[in-house]
């Protein structure tokens, strides 16, 4: 059976050096690289690809969530495991931010290795979130590329200023705003903007 390859990384040094042990003793899995920050993380990752990575949610300095961000740009990027605090809303914001799973701290060691083996074969593991809450969500629902939109329209940018912004014309940009207004159920971009500001506040 082929091993799946891991990287891990953790800012607290005994969390890093227990993780590693319990992946190397795992059969199903090679870990081939460790890092105590997130640009350490990804710097490695981009030199040597990996099929999983175990993050800290709070990894210095630009953190997982712009971690995640960051790496979804990449086309052989790892899929990324959080491991972190089952409170608040740090599960949601994993899955929100593009990660393929989290696993509490608090759960025993071979949740993560299993969390870890599902999403190798392709899964998506949320066991502390009701996925039917955030499909309920419509900034769940918003293609990568209309996220970007709708973000770039807070800031006040006329259809013009989008085109140049994003490198796209403007009758794409009408296309990207009309299915924006549609999956958001709202009519003009000041609704949009509203929208966006008030889903914002819900995050923070």
């Amino acid at each position: 059976m082929q091993t799946v390859d891991i990287a891990l990384a953790d800012a607290n040094p005994l969390v890093l050096s227990a993780l590693s042990e319990m992946v190397e003793r795992d059969p199903r899995f090679s870990l081939v690289a460790t890092a105590a920050s997130a640009e350490g993380f990804l710097g490695t990752v981009m030199r040597v690809p990996v099929k999983i990575g175990i993050i800290d949610w709070n990894l210095p300095s630009m953190g997982g969530a712009r971690l995640i961000e960051v790496l979804r740009e990449q086309s052989n990027a790892p899929r990324i495991v959080v491991y972190g605090e089952d409170t608040g809303d740090i599960p949601k914001l994993s899955m929100s931010a593009g990660a393929a799973a989290f696993a509490a701290r608090s759960s025993p060691a071979e949740t993560l290795l299993d969390t870890c083996a599902e999403v190798s074969a392709g899964k998506m593991v949320f066991p502390f979130l009701d996925v039917r809450d955030l499909q309920r969500d419509p900034m769940q629902q918003l293609s990568k590329k209309e996220r970007v939109i709708l973000e770039a329209l807070s800031k006040g940018l006329t259809n013009r200023e989008l085109s140049s912004e994003l490198g796209i014309s403007t009758n794409t940009v009408k296309f990207h705003l009309s299915n924006l207004y549609d999956k958001l159920d709202v009519k003009n971009r000041a609704q949009a903007i509203a929208y966006y500001y008030s889903s914002k506040s819900g995050l923070s």
